[in-house]
């Protein structure tokens, strides 16, 4: 009850954004890094776990012939990499307060607000599942089984010509749904490890930075896309070094986008 209370007193003040430029996503890189290197024992431990859990799920859905599954999955990595990353936040946190680092960080940072992270969990949850399920009608429509053959999608949809409206259905479907989770989770989650407010209130603010910051916020969206696909191009392995660094980078394009608390 307490919880709840002092985040409703905070959503009720409008928070303050702040103006960037395009120089701070490379700032943010670069303060990310020396928080990665800071905290290298814990924080390449973290992405070696993320590789770990990505290369067993990849070896389970091929061991069930379900591997025509796994490009769409890792396309939803996208999606759900701000929760992913929650670890890392509580990490730089601690670095930035002179505090000791140490294992678990992303239950501790869970417990700070757990149940407003959960409303964030959700929402991008959901955008997922609709990433997936509109792929399923895709396939629905092309294919005449839901087990279409990965090597022949790819050329059939895109290289073929024959069909060229479904392919643009499906890319458009897919970068509004990529959009509408960045620019809910771009600092939410950051957000409300840090501050005691409610879920929509950090979905607001961040969709408000996303917004007012548009230029230099599409080229953080960028950069993001570029190091995850990096990552996965490297059957996962490239995520031990890119979700670290990305993930310490969030929590100070956090920092530099809303004042902190007087």
């Amino acid at each position: 009850m307490e919880q709840t209370s002092v985040a409703a007193d905070v959503a009720a003040e409008e928070i303050v954004v702040n103006q960037i430029n395009l120089s701070h996503p490379w700032e943010w890189i670069n303060k990310g890094w020396r928080d990665m290197m800071n905290a290298r024992r814990y924080s390449f431990t973290y992405g070696a776990v993320i590789v770990l859990i990505s290369g067993l799920m990849t070896l389970g859905l091929m061991r069930e012939g379900l591997f025509y599954i796994v490009p769409f999955l890792a396309a939803g990595f996208y999606l759900l990499a701000p929760i992913i990353g929650l670890g890392l936040y509580q990490m730089s946190a601690r670095l930035e307060a002179n505090e000791p680092v140490q294992f678990c960080s992303a239950l501790e940072a869970w417990r700070r607000n757990q149940a407003q992270l959960g409303v964030i969990t959700a929402g991008l949850l959901i955008i997922m599942q609709l990433w997936m399920m509109s792929n399923f009608v895709l396939f629905a429509l092309l294919f005449d089984g839901m087990h279409p053959p990965l090597e022949n999608f790819f050329g059939s949809v895109f290289l073929s010509g024959q069909h060229n409206a479904f392919a643009f259905a499906s890319i458009a479907v897919g970068f509004i749904l990529a959009w509408v989770a960045y620019a809910i989770s771009a600092i939410s989650v950051p957000m409300l490890i840090d501050r005691k407010v409610d879920g929509f209130t950090a979905i607001r603010t961040s969709v408000k930075a996303v917004l007012q910051n548009w230029v230099p916020m599409t080229f953080w969206a960028v950069l993001i896309v570029c190091f995850i696909g990096l990552g996965l191009a490297t059957f996962y392995i490239g995520l031990a070094l890119m979700m670290p660094l990305l993930g310490h980078a969030t929590w100070h394009a956090y920092r530099d986008l809303v004042p902190r608390e007087q």
